[in-house]
């Protein structure tokens, strides 16, 4: 008899964790409870759906348990993941490391992994929200819920020998990772850490912003917590009129929420010509009059400059290559692309991902306490993970 699993939840990690058991012989039954599968896979990288990266490091990865993530990663990592795209049909496209479907649509992809599931004979329900998972003595579990339709709100109750939750966070609630799944490991004993927003805009204290509004530049963000440097990225950084966005803003920002949760200090330092040293600016501003600054950087922000720093050559160099700015927030889960936190991994076995509490149990995905920086490494997580708990909620352990 064919071991039945109920996956919860049917974004990335899910729908890899469904594929993966029925190619191992398993029954699945997808669940989401939103009214289709794969929303939020259709806005990663930037709808083009940058679904994993050559340069894979374990810092790449966060968590409580820093060794977690890798131990994941290491049952199916970025050459598997490249196998099973292509086998699907994907033809690759690599740009600096970065791997996209060779069409340029993250459609494709959803599209695929659609096909795959009908092909494997895996039964979807979308609309269906489990609100309790019972474990019965005998084995297996036990789900009850209930249909979203307004037209008809029938109470379910679904009966599974293996469980996958991949319910995923709370970052990007209109897609459907609403936090809804915490609730369900928690009736289950399982602890969640805090969970903040992560790869996302960080809002500053100063007015000046709204000026800068709109402005691009090549920067160093630094982020300092209680003083002490905590996190660093560089990239293009983007002036919004309540602070600063960009990629080595996102890079950085689950520090910055964290911290701020905790009721730490946070401050951003911006090195704002980091390809230049501070001797070599001062000797700019000592050579060239005010007028000639714009050849260096943008006129807004060289007044910002300016009216913070003096206008004395050392002043100046000072204030382009320590930028300094009071971070006091982020945005919220709604801009945020990927959710800091999660399931605890403790409770959690890596070379499995079931749950040490439950024998059938399993995770997979965002709402697990892992995320990683931007440049595919979160769908990576979501394919290595859901690889993971589908196969050995298949019995397919080695």
């Amino acid at each position: 008899m064919k071991v039945r699993i109920a996956v919860l939840g049917g974004g990335a990690s899910g729908m890899m964790a469904a594929v993966t058991a029925a190619r191992a012989g398993a029954e699945v039954l997808l669940i989401e409870h939103s009214d289709r599968i794969g929303k939020k896979i259709l806005s990663t990288g930037n709808g083009k759906c940058n679904f994993t990266n050559r340069n894979q490091r374990p810092e790449f990865y966060r968590s409580q348990d820093g060794d977690f993530p890798w131990k994941v990663i290491g049952q199916f990592g970025f050459q598997d993941t490249l196998s099973f795209f292509q086998g699907m049909g994907i033809v690759p496209k690599e740009r600096n490391g970065y791997f996209y479907p060779a069409g340029g649509q993250a459609s494709a992809v959803l599209d695929l992994f659609r096909l795959e599931l009908e092909l494997l004979g895996v039964e979807v329900q979308c609309g269906i929200e489990i609100e309790r998972i019972t474990p019965e003595k005998a084995g297996g579990f036990v789900l009850e819920g209930r249909s979203r339709s307004e037209d008809d709100g029938r109470q379910r109750r679904i009966r599974a020998d293996r469980v996958i939750l991949a319910c995923g966070g709370m970052a990007a609630p209109s897609t459907g990772s609403d936090g809804s799944g915490y609730g369900l490991v928690r009736q289950l004993g399982h602890r969640v850490t805090p969970v903040y927003p992560a790869l996302v805009q960080l809002r500053c204290r100063e007015g000046f912003y709204k000026e800068l509004a709109g402005i691009r530049t090549e920067a160093r963000v630094s982020l300092y917590i209680d003083g002490r440097e905590e996190a660093r990225d560089q990239g293009e950084v983007q002036m919004t009129a309540y602070g600063i966005s960009g990629i080595p803003v996102f890079q950085v920002s689950r520090y910055g929420a964290e911290a701020l949760a905790q009721g730490k200090q946070v401050e951003g330092v911006l090195d704002l010509a980091p390809s230049m040293s501070r001797k070599t600016l001062t000797q700019y501003f000592t050579a060239f009059s005010p007028q000639r600054y714009a050849g260096l950087l943008n006129k807004k922000l060289l007044s910002v400059l300016r009216k913070r720093y003096g206008d004395s050559p050392q002043g100046l160099a000072e204030g382009v290559k320590a930028f300094r700015t009071e971070i006091v927030g982020t945005n919220p889960f709604e801009n945020a692309q990927v959710t800091a936190g999660g399931v605890d991994t403790r409770q959690i076995d890596p070379a499995t991902m079931m749950s040490r509490l439950h024998e059938g149990l399993y995770f997979a995905g965002e709402m697990v306490d892992v995320d990683g920086i931007c440049g595919g490494y979160n769908l990576q997580w979501a394919w290595s993970s859901g690889s993971v708990a589908g196969r050995h909620a298949a019995g397919q352990g080695g």
